[in-house]
């Protein structure tokens, strides 16, 4: 069960876009509606800020590069300090 609220206002003509919208999805409310579409937005945009997607060829670069290192240079060693302190 929900339980935090969000108060916001709106013109009148998105709100009644909206609730055509809800209801040609057969959505029991408008709130129903706008929750879906913030959970499904949220998640997309979350995606699309945390995560990487490389070509195999350029993973596998990678893979290699990492195999061939003997000792982490002064540059990767900043580099990880960087990401663990952004919370990485």
């Amino acid at each position: 069960m929900a339980t935090s609220r969000l108060d916001l206002r709106l013109d009148q003509e998105i709100k009644a876009k909206a609730e055509k919208a809800s209801a040609l999805l057969g959505m029991k409310s408008l709130t129903e509606y706008v929750v879906k579409l913030m959970d499904e937005s949220s998640s997309q945009v979350i995606e699309q800020y945390e995560s990487i997607t490389l070509e195999n060829d350029i993973f596998d670069r990678f893979v290699a590069a990492c195999d061939k290192a003997a000792k982490p240079n002064n540059a990767l060693q900043d580099a990880a300090d960087f990401t663990r302190k952004q919370g990485f």
